[in-house]
Parts: structure tokens; C-alpha cells; sequence
């Protein structure tokens, strides 16, 4: 590979690592946030899962990923991993109440 590639490819990397990094701490904002969530429904006796809001939600996602020009299943796949995830910590939440 000639130098200018080589540079070009680590200039790239080091954008995608930053971008990483911003991603994980998104995340983490994001769960923090729903774990309040989590308790406020554990402690209201709420259930969980709200099913109206997630397809909302996915909705939302979808569309906002088309005008991003990121594919709407990918951004769909996404958000139901995190939705999974955030459904079974509050489930935990509500079974130590």
C-alpha cells in the first residue's frame, strides 16, 4: 500500500474510533435515562413494555435514518436491540420491586 493510502486509511480509522466513542457515550446517556424510566414504572406499577410508544419509536427511527441516507432496516434492527434491552432491565426493576 503507497504512504498516501496508508495515511488516507489511518485518517479514516481514527474518525471512525472517535465517532465509536461517541456512540458508546450516547448509549450510556440513553440508558441512563431509561433506567429512570425503569424505576418511575417499577414504583407506579407500570408495565415494562409499551408496545404504542416502541412502534412510534421505530417509525420515528425509520424515517429520520432515510433522511440520513442509512438504511431503515439497519436503523430498525438497532433500535429493537436497544428497545430488548431497556424491556429486560426494566422488567429486573420491576421484579426487585
Amino acid at each position: 500500500m503507497d504512504s498516501d493510502a496508508q495515511l488516507e486509511l489511518e485518517e479514516l480509522r481514527a474518525s471512525i474510533d472517535n465517532i465509536d466513542a461517541a456512540l458508546v457515550h450516547l448509549l450510556a446517556e440513553r440508558f441512563k435515562n431509561t433506567m429512570r424510566v425503569g424505576r418511575l414504572k417499577a414504583k407506579a406499577m407500570m408495565p415494562p413494555s409499551d408496545p404504542e410508544r416502541e412502534a412510534r419509536q421505530i417509525s420515528r427511527l425509520r424515517d429520520l435514518a432515510a433522511e440520513a441516507d442509512l438504511d431503515p432496516a439497519f436503523a430498525e434492527k438497532f433500535l429493537e436491540f436497544i428497545i430488548a434491552e431497556v424491556i429486560h432491565h426494566h422488567e429486573q426493576l420491576a421484579s426487585d420491586s
